[in-house]
C-alpha cells in the first residue's frame, strides 16, 4: 500500500511535464511570413485550428489600401492597378493627384464622423447643443476647403464635385435632423429605426463608401449615390 501511494505522485508529475511540453511546443510555433506580389510585408500569418489569419490593418498598409471600421462590418479597400483591369496606360490622365487624394480621404473621414455623431444622437435620443453639432460641421468645412485647394487636375476637379455633393447632402440631412430635434419630433430624433428607414442617410452613407474606395484607388470614377 505504501508503494502504491508513492507511485501516484510520480504519474501526476510526469503527466504535468508532458502537458507543459505540448503547450510549450504550441507557444513557440513561429508565425509565417506574408508575401504580397513577391514582397515580404510586416503582417505575420498565424495558424489557428488549421486556418491562416493576418492583421487586416497591416494587410491594408502593405497594399496601400484603407480599412474602415464600422459598427456591423469592416470594409477593406485595396487599390487595383490599371493593368489589372485592362486599362490602357494612355488613360492614366484620369488619375488623381496624391495631394488631392490625401486631402479628400481626410475630408471623407471628417464627414463620416459628423454623420456618426448625428446618428448616435438619433439612435439614443441624446440631448445636443448647437455648439456641439457645429464643431463637427466646422471640421468638415475646413476639410472641404483644403480639398478644394488641393485639386489640380481635371480628374481632381471631377472628384471634387462628388465630394462637394456628399457634403451638401450630408449638411442638408444634418440640418433636417437638428430642426426635428428642436421641434421635439421623436419619430425622427429618438426612434432607432428612423436611421434604417431614412433614404437620405442611406444615400449619404453609400456615397461615402464609394468615395473612400475611389480615392484609395487613385483614379476618378462616378457613382449615382453622389449626385
Amino acid at each position: 500500500m505504501k508503494r502504491h501511494h508513492n507511485f501516484r505522485p510520480i504519474v501526476v508529475f510526469g503527466f504535468a511535464l508532458s502537458l507543459a511540453g505540448v503547450l510549450s511546443a504550441q507557444a513557440i510555433t513561429p508565425a509565417q511570413v506574408l508575401i504580397v506580389n513577391g514582397k515580404a510585408v510586416e503582417a505575420k500569418v498565424r495558424l489557428i485550428d488549421g486556418r491562416s489569419y493576418v492583421d487586416i490593418e497591416a494587410l491594408a498598409q502593405a497594399t496601400n489600401g484603407a480599412v474602415s471600421i464600422e459598427p456591423n462590418r469592416v470594409v477593406l479597400t485595396i487599390p487595383v492597378s490599371g493593368t489589372a483591369l485592362g486599362v490602357a496606360p494612355a488613360q492614366a490622365t484620369q488619375g488623381l493627384s496624391k495631394d488631392f487624394a490625401s486631402a479628400s480621404i481626410s475630408e471623407v473621414t471628417e464627414m463620416r464622423e459628423w454623420r456618426g455623431v448625428i446618428g448616435t444622437m438619433v439612435a439614443y435620443g441624446l440631448a445636443v447643443s448647437g455648439t456641439w453639432a457645429q464643431y463637427y460641421r466646422e471640421r468638415a468645412d475646413e476639410g472641404l476647403r483644403q480639398t478644394t485647394l488641393a485639386a489640380s487636375t481635371e480628374a481632381d476637379r471631377n472628384a471634387l464635385q462628388l465630394v462637394k455633393n456628399e457634403y451638401d447632402n450630408l449638411a442638408g440631412w444634418a440640418s433636417d435632423v437638428m430642426a426635428a430635434r428642436q421641434a421635439l419630433n421623436g419619430a425622427t430624433t429618438v426612434d432607432p429605426n428612423a436611421l434604417q428607414n431614412d433614404p437620405v442617410l442611406a444615400k449619404v452613407t453609400s456615397c461615402g463608401r464609394f468615395l473612400n474606395a475611389m480615392l484609395v484607388s487613385g483614379a476618378f470614377s462616378d457613382d449615382g449615390s453622389c449626385h
